[in-house]
């Protein structure tokens, strides 16, 4: 079978499209929760690597997060100025800098408590759909890493 760009350049058959749009629309779900907090979701994200562990480095919240230093250096910054975190130089190597959160960004996790099952309640995908969409979209991910 020969090659149909014409074919393949149609909106419906590109995989980036659904996943663009999901992305945006499952983001969007987030919004009515995080504003009263005063957070946007990257925040929001940040603030969930440093609640499962503190005391990361900028690089490592980077990797784990798909983020580049450009777009987590001001993002850092703001939450700094919020009083949520603090950056510190590593003792070990002045190059690192490690984030860690203060009494207030661990306080904040309380308020944020409900937000997955407010988030999840809004999907309207069976338990079982979500874990295989959950699978996939991690194969896809560390399919893109290698």
């Amino acid at each position: 079978m020969e090659y149909d760009y014409r074919e393949a350049m149609k909106l419906s058959n590109q995989l980036c499209f659904p996943l663009y749009a999901a992305a945006r629309n499952v983001t969007a779900l987030y919004t009515p929760w995080l504003k009263p907090l005063g957070l946007t979701y990257t925040q929001y994200i940040v603030f969930l690597v440093l609640w499962e562990k503190d005391g990361v480095s900028v690089s490592q919240i980077g990797e784990r997060l798909c983020l580049d230093n450009g777009t987590l250096s001001p993002l850092l910054k703001k939450m700094e100025q919020a009083g949520y975190i603090e950056r510190r130089r590593s003792s070990a190597d002045d190059r690192v800098v490690v984030i860690t959160l203060t009494e207030q960004g661990r306080a904040l996790q309380e308020k944020a408590k409900d937000i997955p099952l407010h988030v999840a309640g809004c999907l309207h995908l069976p338990p079982e759909k979500a874990q295989t969409l959950y699978a996939l979209l991690y194969e896809l991910l560390g399919n893109q890493n290698q």
